[in-house]
């Protein structure tokens, strides 16, 4: 019976000292230090400048349809070069929203449309839908020009106004224009005052 004893022993002080070997990677941490990353704040911009560009090489659709297969389609101007349009909508908004900001860190801001695509008269006046906005983002520094932020896309769609909503929008000065540029300010100034997400996150 010692034997058999000796070997029932030998088996539970395996068995417990293999059971206290298993919090040994935890020992040694402070208690209630974080484990993940580091946290995050808010950048601060100034910003200096905004550049835009329309690329040439952007579909312009000037078909009358509920949804022309094209990266640009624009009526809230006359007939015209709609690159130099919606570069000028580009620039008021995101100057206006930029100019908000009153950070500490120097900054230029440059967009590259990737697509614009507003309503037809035909969408418009009958069953409305989204006026479909991206761009590509990427924030300098004004004085080194190192890329702080980016290039990023960035998904600014708007709800569009159709039939009667659209005409009432209109008699109140609410045009594509106007709702375009103002929403492009606002788009902006949430994009620059985001947090920096983190490289090292998993």
């Amino acid at each position: 019976m010692k034997p058999i004893r000796a070997i029932v022993l030998l088996a539970l002080a395996l068995g417990l000292s293999a059971c206290s070997a298993v919090d040994t990677v935890t020992r040694g941490l402070p208690l209630g230090e974080p484990t993940m990353a580091r946290a995050v704040t808010a950048p601060s911009y100034a910003v200096q400048d905004v550049r835009v560009v329309v690329p040439t090489n952007l579909r312009v659709s000037e078909a009358n349809g509920y949804r022309p297969v094209a990266d640009i389609v624009w009526r809230g101007d006359p007939y015209g070069n709609r690159y130099e349009q919606i570069t000028a909508i580009f620039e008021d908004g995101m100057s206006r929203g930029a100019a908000q900001l009153n950070g500490q860190t120097p900054v230029v801001v440059d967009v590259q449309v990737a697509r614009f695509h507003a309503l037809t008269e035909r969408a418009r006046y009958t069953v409305g839908g989204t006026h479909s906005i991206k761009f590509i983002l990427t924030v300098r520094h004004a004085e080194t020009g190192a890329i702080i932020d980016g290039p990023r896309l960035v998904k600014a769609d708007l709800k569009a106004f159709g039939g009667t909503a659209a005409i009432n929008a209109e008699r109140r000065g609410q045009t594509q224009k106007v709702r375009i540029t103002q929403h492009l300010a606002n788009v902006i100034q949430q994009q620059l005052v985001m947090a920096p997400r983190p490289t090292n996150a998993s």
